[in-house]
């Protein structure tokens, strides 16, 4: 691990960060220097890790580098982005930031009270896009774990199992989690939410994230879980999506693609030692 090593802790309604900027700087962290980082006892502790590094798109800003608490690196995180991206639009002095990300641009905008909306690009719907491990109607999955079942399928830059109940709260998402992250079906893995439609434009939705665990939010997830309730019919395509940890907005826009809407927070800076 690098000494003195700037970075800051950020978080999106409690799913928190560990953000460093190596823009200026080479920053190699390896899985198991990851996983010290993230430790909640021994370490900063965050869900995840995100390294800001230099633009390799000239329509970028900035390029954001995402490792889960268990170290595995991941595509896409929400949450985190909206983060980023309000870091670069105060460094910028301006309403507006793209990040890049191992799945393409993000754009993003300053939102009311503080807020940050960012585009989360297209959805993806087709089995080979989630990924699943054979062919299988997105909406309605073959898959069965205790009180769970008929969970609807999703890709927002990583991959979505959304199960719908009557009551959120009384899931144990804890125990079911683990499993059905790791089933044979996600040959990737899956995130795993667990959501109750209050009405047409509110779901409350709790969320096991792969290679994370129980968080108390998830931006993508939220995505997820915002398309899967329309595709159903049983929202409209603008929700209030309620997490453990606040509220965001999402809209599935027109054009297929995902806007998300949130707060952000600066919690602490500090320096990573030896």
């Amino acid at each position: 691990m690098m000494a003195g090593l700037p970075f800051l802790k950020m978080h999106g309604l409690g799913n928190d960060f560990v953000v460093i900027d190596a823009r200026g700087r080479k920053v190699n962290l390896d899985e198991v220097e990851t996983r010290a980082v993230a430790d909640r006892r021994t370490g900063v502790g965050c869900d995840q890790l995100i390294l800001i590094e230099p633009a390799k798109s000239r329509l970028a800003d900035a390029y954001m580098r995402i490792r889960n608490a268990d170290g595995g690196e991941v595509e896409a995180c929400g949450n985190g982005a909206r983060c980023v991206a309000d870091l670069l639009m105060r460094e910028k002095g301006s309403r507006h930031a793209v990040i890049e990300t191992a799945v393409g641009l993000l754009d993003a905008e300053a939102a009311d009270d503080g807020r940050v909306s960012i585009d989360m690009g297209a959805v993806r719907l087709d089995w080979r896009e989630i990924p699943l491990a054979k062919p299988m109607d997105t909406l309605h999955l073959d898959l069965v774990l205790g009180p769970l079942k008929d969970p609807a399928a999703a890709n927002v830059g990583n991959p979505h199992a959304v199960f719908f109940v009557p009551d959120a709260e009384a899931v144990d998402i804890a125990a079911l989690g683990p499993v059905l992250e790791r089933h044979p079906l996600f040959p990737e893995r899956a995130n795993i939410e667990i959501a109750s439609v209050i009405g047409p434009d509110r779901i409350r939705m709790r969320v096991w994230e792969r290679g994370v665990g129980v968080t108390r939010a998830c931006g993508t997830g939220a995505c997820a879980t915002l398309v899967s309730a329309a595709r159903r019919k049983l929202a409209g395509r603008r929700a209030e999506i309620l997490l453990d940890g606040g509220s965001l907005t999402v809209e599935w826009l027109a054009d297929n693609h995902v806007r998300m809407t949130g707060p952000v927070a600066v919690s602490f800076s500090g320096e990573l030692a030896l």
